[in-house]
């Protein structure tokens, strides 16, 4: 990104004071149990690449205010397996644009599960693009990962596919991404995914487009990926 500033991996951007980092609480969080013969699963030889990204969150996403502390007992099932869980419904050697990354979520761990994925992390905040920046340079992934700073209503281009996750209601949601998209939009949603869905049906109709929900099963013990799954008619 060449509008970035040269920063230091430890120091943190500044932004307008609406903005400010909130407070870390440092609670200590209980180690969360995951089976290692899952993730060697989902991520193969870059399962190290995984455990590395698993220890930015923890750490400098944290302390840079993009995830809450409480996350950190719950990284794995919550948000990195969760997300790479929607690998199955993208084709081989697609482009994907995950659209207010944020930290990285679900582009990183989509991208870490399936390096034949083209894959562009879009955020409007320099705090959250720097974040994604140093991470995909820390993960090695810059042969396959590049970073946007742009509003998801006014980004350019064509993809794919596009994921995102905890953005938008599904309806904005949908109005943004529509330009950007070409085969479908994987938006990762909560137990309220069908009352959104719902409450999209206009948009999608005028849009010419479908969309239903999936529950798709992580591990045991684990909470399902809830993906609002967006086509056009």
């Amino acid at each position: 990104m060449s509008d970035l500033p040269e920063l230091k991996s430890g120091a943190i951007p500044e932004e307008p004071a609406q903005e400010e980092i909130a407070p870390v609480d440092d609670g200590d969080a209980r180690q969360e149990q995951v089976d290692d013969e899952l993730l060697r699963q989902v991520f193969g030889d870059r399962l190290g690449q995984a455990e590395q990204y698993h220890e930015l969150l923890a750490g400098r996403a944290v302390e840079w205010g993009l995830l809450g502390p409480r996350e950190n007992d719950r990284l794995w099932s919550r948000h990195i397996l969760n997300c790479a869980a929607i690998q199955g419904l993208i084709g081989s050697g697609m482009s994907v644009v995950d659209v207010g990354s944020g930290a990285g979520l679900p582009g990183i761990p989509l991208a870490l599960a399936r390096p034949d994925l083209r894959v562009t992390l879009l955020d409007s905040l320099l705090r959250r693009v720097t974040f994604l920046q140093l991470a995909i340079e820390e993960l090695a992934l810059t042969e396959q990962v590049d970073v946007v700073r742009a509003r998801a209503e006014e980004a350019t281009g064509s993809y794919g596919v596009v994921v995102a996750r905890a953005v938008a209601p599904l309806g904005k949601l949908v109005r943004w991404c529509e330009p950007l998209m070409g085969a479908e939009l994987l938006a990762l949603k909560g137990e309220k995914a069908a009352e959104e869905l719902a409450d999209a049906r206009q948009v999608l109709r005028v849009l010419g487009m479908n969309g239903r929900v999936e529950n798709i099963r992580t591990s045991p013990g684990c909470p399902d990926a809830v993906v609002v799954i967006i086509e056009r008619a």
